[in-house]
């Protein structure tokens, strides 16, 4: 390459924005010796400038003229007024197609219009569907959850008003900025998540390094170090729980795949099992569920699942309250979240502080293992656990964070409860009293006491009045498996 040849790129690097480092230290020296490439930078950076003007639909002022007559005038004004306007359509239109990309779309799943390869410059994009991951001109990727909108409005600037979003900057990209309604985050080389309700408050979650947030309106600025959290709202910023479970990253949107067909078949085969007693699945359609908890996507893109935030988050059922259950199979897919709090509420019915035999409560112990209490139950003489009910061996709280199945068998008669983790047997707890199962009235999440509550997302719940065999377990698991 000559070197006039070379000068031209670094210049047009340096005006689309996409010179790293080494090559601006390039140009700086090249124009400290050479004053031609200094007269021809500047001529470039007017003429750049100018056509962002006329691209962007602001007048450029002409010196005045001797005045002509105004016959003249007139027709001289209509000829010039003609040639302005093609001349500023036509390099109006070549000045934003030579303009180097913001960023650009590296995987898409479920997002209509927003395809791997995409790029994207300063247009609004909203995402009513899916998930994108999208990398920057400097190489931050960002993981971005249906429902969004945003607009990149530099190679280092995004402005989201609403969405879900897991970045991951690399030194190249570090001061990376959103732009939220109630405040801005400015990375310093880290990988975070913001989650925007609806233009509402933004909450900021760091996994990893360091982030400067600063709530609208606010005089000072907040540092968040790795595993801090906070909310912008009214000027303020205000402690939250991180939420790691919260924001799909990079690495998991490669192993999603939309297998919700095979999802679906799978549910109309529950749905004409005759001991069947309720599956929520949360899609448009079903039955409205009384409670406070956010409506969110599940684990197909458009799908709905119904996410629990703060601790009194919670959601009202009252299913199969009319008769006992000797047998009874509790099911579900659940993305939950690491916390500091005793239990994880999946299903609590409301008889057990009334002391009624066999009313069932289905958690997360502090232990991060799956329990299944029965009240009034007994374990059999020898068992392993180390507190009186039935818990499964293997932690279900993955640092990952990702989406898992969970399920528990119970049987009355043989006092065997029986515990799956994504479709794998795990282990078998037995009880010397065992009562059959009480259902009705329950919640998930809060059940009226602070230790009981969840942090995180559940999706098609199932409760089964028979005990699945281990097979049909797996093919449960197995139909829906959201990752390849």
């Amino acid at each position: 390459m000559s070197q006039q040849n070379d000068i031209d790129r670094l210049i047009q690097e340096y005006l689309d924005g996409t010179i790293d480092l080494a090559n601006a230290d390039r140009l700086n020296r090249v124009l400290d010796r050479d004053a031609g490439a200094r007269r021809e930078f500047v001529e470039r950076l007017n003429l750049d400038s100018m056509i962002a003007a006329m691209a962007a639909g602001h007048p450029l002022e002409v010196a005045p003229m001797p005045r002509p007559s105004p016959r003249r005038l007139v027709v001289r004004r209509l000829c010039a007024l003609a040639a302005c306007l093609l001349a500023m359509a036509s390099v109006a239109h070549w000045w934003q197609g030579r303009k180097a990309p913001y960023a650009r779309v590296l995987q898409s799943l479920g997002a209509p219009g927003l395809v791997a390869g995409t790029p994207i410059r300063g247009e609004v994009h909203r995402m009513d569907l899916g998930t994108v991951e999208i990398v920057s001109a400097l190489g931050a990727r960002l993981v971005i959850e249906a429902p969004a909108e945003f607009q990149f409005r530099g190679p280092q600037l995004l402005h989201m008003p609403a969405g879900r979003l897991a970045a991951d900057v690399p030194p190249a990209a570090k001061g990376f900025t959103v732009l939220t309604p109630s405040g801005e985050v400015v990375d310093l080389g880290t990988s975070f998540g913001i989650d925007v309700r609806d233009r509402g408050a933004a909450e900021v979650h760091v996994f990893e390094g360091e982030v400067v947030a600063t709530a609208k309106g606010a005089r000072k600025e907040q540092s968040l170090l790795a595993g801090d959290a906070l909310r912008l709202h009214d000027g303020l910023g205000t402690t939250r729980t991180l939420r790691t479970a919260a924001f799909i990253k990079g690495d998991e949107l490669s192993e999603l795949a939309d297998q919700r067909a095979r999802s679906e078949a799978a549910l109309e085969r529950l749905k004409a099992d005759p001991a069947l007693i309720a599956l929520l699945d949360f899609e448009a359609g079903s039955p409205s569920l009384a409670g406070v908890y956010r409506t969110v996507q599940g684990r197909w893109p458009g799908s709905r699942a119904p996410e629990f935030v703060n601790d009194g988050d919670y959601l009202k059922l009252d299913v199969g309250g009319q008769h006992a259950w000797p047998r009874l199979t509790l099911a579900a897919w659940v993305r939950l979240d690491q916390l500091g709090s005793p239990y994880q509420s999946l299903l609590h019915t409301d008889g057990w502080d009334r002391g009624v035999s066999g009313q069932v409560h289905w958690m997360i112990n502090q232990a991060t293992t799956m329990r299944l209490a029965l009240f009034g139950n007994v374990l059999a003489p020898g068992s392993d656990e180390t507190q009186p009910y039935p818990d499964s061996r293997t932690p279900v709280l993955s640092d990952k964070g990702r989406w898992i199945h969970l399920a528990a068998v119970y049987d009355a008669e043989s006092g065997a409860v029986r515990f799956f983790v994504n479709g794998r047997f795990d282990k078998e707890s037995r009880q010397s009293v065992a009562y059959p199962a009480q259902l009705g009235s329950a919640q998930i999440g809060n059940w009226n006491q602070e230790e009981r509550k969840l942090s995180g997302r559940l999706d098609e719940l199932v409760i089964l009045g028979r005990a699945m065999s281990d097979a049909e377990v797996h093919d449960l698991f197995q139909a829906g498996n959201p990752y390849r």
